[in-house]
């Protein structure tokens, strides 16, 4: 999940009842598109939720879940589903990506946001590390779930990161796509294993790297050996073009 920008905008009190917790949302002051996966090159909103219910070792947005590091006063605000969908309906852009963080932790208020946006002609990718099933009321015409599940690399246990149940549910909506952040060969025989357990499908391979000079590297061992599993390999584009710039 890529690193984000600065704007999460202001702190919003009351007793509103659908609010969310936001780190930053970017997008429409510095216009930027969607990275990666299947809409790589599209322009995009970001909404970034803060709060994640895993802490991988090469995590880029640590600030939406490491309190020993940040302070979560500062890096996060409540915001109204009215707040955020009055920002998002005020650009043109279609695609909307809903990222964290771990974005279905708030599911709840989710919904709400997800209902609006599609109301109002948009199109929504949700991030997710697919370890929380997805809310049958957002596996609706319009939503895409880009499906990360962490591999070994991210040294994170594997019954942690891992959640069978919840793996088969977004196998089964028709409405997910499976990336996996990856850094060797060897750990292509890793997804092949996730895949033909869950049947996960369609898969995307990512290369790890928060610099353009380390991702080039990395696609370069990577890109044989996936071509040869007739997977897709996608790139980090922001990183690329932006060198992983909040707000990009």
């Amino acid at each position: 999940m890529r690193s984000a920008g600065t704007g999460a905008g202001t702190l919003i009190g009351g007793d509103e009842e659908f609010q969310l917790i936001v780190a930053e949302r970017f997008g429409v002051e510095k216009p930027t598109f969607q990275g990666e996966g299947p809409s790589c090159g599209v322009p995009a909103l970001f909404i970034r939720l803060s709060r994640c219910n895993l802490t991988c070792s090469w995590c880029d947005t640590t600030y939406t879940w490491d309190w020993s590091r940040f302070d979560p006063r500062t890096e996060s605000t409540r915001q109204t589903v009215a707040n955020l969908l009055a920002w998002a309906l005020g650009s043109a852009v279609e695609l909307v990506v809903i990222t964290g963080g771990e974005p279905l932790i708030q599911q709840p208020s989710l919904i709400p946001l997800v209902r609006g946006l599609l109301a109002a002609g948009k199109r929504v990718e949700v991030e997710t590390n697919g370890t929380i099933a997805p809310d049958p009321a957002l596996l609706v015409d319009g939503v895409c779930f880009n499906v990360s599940p962490k591999l070994a690399n991210s040294d994170v246990e594997q019954d942690r990161r891992i959640k069978p149940a919840a793996l088969e549910a977004f196998a089964s909506s028709g409405r997910a796509v499976f990336k996996f952040v990856t850094r060797t060969v060897a750990e292509l025989d890793e997804i092949g294993a996730l895949v033909e357990r869950y049947g996960l499908d369609p898969v995307y391979v990512m290369p790890e790297g928060t610099t353009p000079e380390g991702l080039i590297a990395i696609t370069r061992v990577l890109a044989d050996a996936v071509a040869a599993r007739r997977w897709h390999l996608t790139q980090r584009l922001h990183v690329l073009a932006f060198t992983d710039k909040r707000g990009r």
